[in-house]
């Protein structure tokens, strides 16, 4: 039995000789050092004497980060430029993750990479040290995880299949178990804020990133917002549109219809009553296209399984997963920007709700092949939403059904199997 090693206990070093970076400063015009440092780590290390050295030093960092990941890199699955080096306020060495390195740190449950830069007159050392990420994982949560085991194989069965590669069992466990403890405060807020005043639930909410929708909306075709159930998503949408007070009345969120058929009245009433418009996810193209037509922003909660012929099937977290294609088809028809959105729960029971940046949609020959291409894009954008705080996402969705769940461990192969 193979039981993975836990990135928290790993180390990279590498040494780089500054003569190596002097002749790549040498040899190369400006642009072309961008595919080995960004913008920033250039322009941080100046233009004197010791640019070379400095150069080196984050070039050796670098490397350092990658060799944390021996079989992702020898997959070509991580490479120096998925890493950058700045430095904080203190002068400090920091690492800033590109999108396939916070990927795999989320997948590994790594916290911040702690780094150690050193140089002399010809080579260039720095040392990457892993730390694991933070997880509380409430005492409610430990008591729900045993005593109401609400989905409690979908969920660990959800988690094997994302972490199964990287945790193991007691890793998984303690996910699922942290989740658990979010479900029981999504439970006492949804009671607790239907009493609250909008100035009470207003200052529960935190905007972050704000401009990014501002910049999209500006474009002038609609705004698509690509969310799913991340933390209280219900308190920081209806709560958070309050931010954007021209847009009363402009947001309009797309959901199937919720059962018992009294709870779905009651949520209705809700997003209503904060001035959200409510389409079904069926039968509501044309209002949708109309809405974006004025300018409006459509929000479709992405996270949930879509059976033929709505959905397409693409990657997931590794795995084919159905998904909802409706989305892809609304942005390449209509240009609209598709800003992803997500929400969670701050350690002082505040709620945050962040845009990022619009994902790029993906142009092909081949109308099919631009939408399966496009929405799994949209699901990549996804993934790093639901690793950056995992216990916060729902797990309790059955979200690759029909998939065979991958064995963590496999039992040894028998003559009779």
């Amino acid at each position: 039995m193979t039981v993975p090693v836990p990135a928290s206990q790993r180390c990279g070093i590498d040494s780089v000789e500054i003569a190596r970076i002097e002749r790549l400063l040498r040899e190369n015009a400006p642009a072309d050092l961008l595919r080995f440092f960004t913008p920033r780590e250039l322009d941080d290390a100046g233009d004197g004497e010791g640019r070379a050295a400095s150069l080196a030093a984050r070039f050796a960092a670098k490397e350092a980060c990658v060799k944390l990941f021996p079989r992702e890199a020898a997959l070509a699955q991580i490479e120096p430029h998925d890493f950058s080096v700045v430095r904080d306020g203190y002068g400090a060495p920091q690492v800033v993750l590109g999108e396939r390195a916070e990927l795999l740190t989320g997948r590994h449950r790594l916290g911040p990479i702690a780094l150690s830069l050193t140089h002399d007159r010809t080579s260039a050392s720095a040392v990457a040290v892993t730390q694991p990420a933070p997880l509380p994982v409430p005492f409610a949560g430990k008591v729900l995880y045993h005593l109401l085991p609400l989905r409690r194989r979908v969920i660990l069965d959800n988690l094997r299949r994302v972490y199964g590669d990287t945790q193991d069992e007691a890793g998984i466990v303690a996910l699922a178990q942290a989740h658990y403890g979010h479900l029981w405060k999504l439970f006492g807020e949804f009671l607790r804020d239907r009493w609250l005043s909008p100035a009470q639930q207003q200052a529960l909410i935190r905007i972050e990133n704000q401009e990014a929708f501002a910049d999209a909306h500006a474009q002038g075709k609609g705004v698509l917002l690509l969310t799913g159930h991340f933390g209280n998503w219900e308190v920081a949408t209806v709560a958070g549109i309050g931010g954007f007070p021209e847009m009363r009345g402009r947001f309009h969120f797309v959901r199937r219809a919720l059962k018992p058929e009294w709870f779905d009245r009651l949520v209705t009433r809700r997003f209503q009553k904060a001035g959200f418009g409510v389409l079904p996810k069926r039968g509501s193209l044309d209002l949708m296209l109309d809405r974006l037509a004025q300018g409006d922003a459509i929000v479709f909660a992405f996270d949930q399984h879509a059976s033929p012929p709505d959905g397409i099937s693409v990657d997931f977290f590794g795995t084919p997963a159905w998904t909802f294609k409706s989305l892809a088809i609304i942005a390449l028809a209509t240009g609209a920007p598709v800003v992803p959105a997500t929400s969670w729960r701050d350690a002082d029971g505040r709620h945050v709700l962040r845009f990022e940046a619009p994902i790029p949609l993906v142009d092909h020959a081949s109308t099919t092949e631009a939408i399966r291409l496009t929405t799994r894009a949209f699901n990549a954008a996804l993934e790093l939403l639901v690793l950056r705080r995992p216990e916060q996402w729902y797990w309790v969705h059955r979200r690759w059904k029909n998939v065979a769940v991958r064995a963590r461990h496999r039992k040894p192969r028998t003559a009779g199997d």
